[in-house]
């Protein structure tokens, strides 16, 4: 692929084939203390620091302005909790079209108001006006120590797919709020819509399944589906998922169905995809319910040619985020 067609590219993940050429193969010079590094489908990397492992992850956000400062932090956060870390610190990058101060003030009030929530420390970073930008971007990077680190493509055939709190949360949060003059719904539904920003930290999930967890993955871009995806590929296996096992709140349902979006294919962040041994599932689901945590076994990691079958349908490429088409 030549850089005019990267250029016209759809908005999202870059294509594995470009990705692998391109970036994934420009690393810098290499470290016995990388325990594992750039991956397709793994969202952290992992640091041998003395005797310790420190997991790291950054990740930017542009396109949800009502609440850009607050998934910033979640989205961070929850990579690194995903991979078996316990998120402590972060650095912002904050880079604005202009100099309006009250939209720095809501954003790094939104940073610092769910930094706190999370128990997370800003340790620094930066924040300037930069020419040709029409909305703003943050990128915040997460560390945190690990007692076990926990990839996205360990999955091994016989384990159990575990899925928490259900599909498309972020997407709810999103469209209340951005797409909110599209929804002919009821104020109500709106109101526990726009909730749902409440709920993306997988922290306290991530906690109770690392010690067990062969794979842990937090779908972002695409979703459920999309996380399913990059979890087969990560680990070369085929995941068997019953799609009427996933769960959708009501009012994802509703906000989905409004602006004609697929609840399994759109921002997933606050649901944590795992999988565990046959064996562990039962003690796993125990340790979900003690941590207050919503979870179902969704489906099974069979041998077999990478991807994912789910509703009769089989996926063994990425797919883009629906809620794209929204911002086009």
């Amino acid at each position: 692929m030549s850089g005019g067609d990267i250029a016209g590219a759809m908005t999202g993940k870059l294509d594995p084939a470009v990705l692998s050429e391109f970036v994934l193969a420009r690393t810098g010079a290499p470290s016995s203390n990388l325990l594992a590094g750039p991956a397709f489908g793994e969202d952290a990397a992992a640091v041998r620091v003395g005797e310790q492992t420190l997991v790291v992850s950054t990740d930017p956000i542009s396109l949800a302005a009502e609440r850009i400062g607050q998934l910033a932090v979640d989205v961070a956060s929850n990579d690194v909790a995903a991979s078996g870390g316990r998120p402590e610190f972060l650095l912002s990058t904050l880079l604005l079209p202009d100099a309006d101060t009250a939209v720095l003030d809501t954003i790094t009030d939104q940073l610092d108001t769910e930094a706190d929530r999370l128990g997370l420390s800003i340790a620094g970073g930066h924040t300037e006006v930069v020419a040709g930008l029409d909305r703003p971007l943050c990128s915040l990077t997460c560390f945190g120590v690990a007692d076990r680190y926990v990839s996205t493509g360990g999955a091994t055939p016989g384990d159990r797919i575990l899925l928490t709190k259900g599909a498309g949360i972020e997407a709810t949060g999103v469209i209340a709020t951005d797409f909110r003059d599209r929804l002919d719904l009821p104020d109500d539904d709106v109101e526990r819509a726009t909730a749902a920003f409440d709920d993306l930290s997988v922290l306290p999930e991530a906690a109770a399944l690392a010690p067990v967890a062969t794979a842990m993955h937090d779908p972002t871009e695409g979703g459920v589906l999309e996380g399913l995806i990059e979890m087969a590929l990560a680990a070369e296996a085929t995941l068997d998922v019953d799609r009427e096992a996933i769960h959708v709140r009501p009012e994802t349902r509703a906000v989905c169905a409004a602006v004609g979006v697929d609840p399994l294919r759109v921002l997933g962040s606050g649901a944590l995809l795992a999988t565990v041994a046959e064996d562990e599932t039962a003690s796993a689901l125990d340790a979900l319910d003690e941590a207050g945590v919503d979870a179902t076994v969704i489906g099974r990691v069979e041998a077999g040619d990478a991807g994912v079958d789910i509703g009769g349908e089989r996926y063994t490429e990425p797919i883009r985020d629906d809620m794209y088409a929204l911002w086009d």
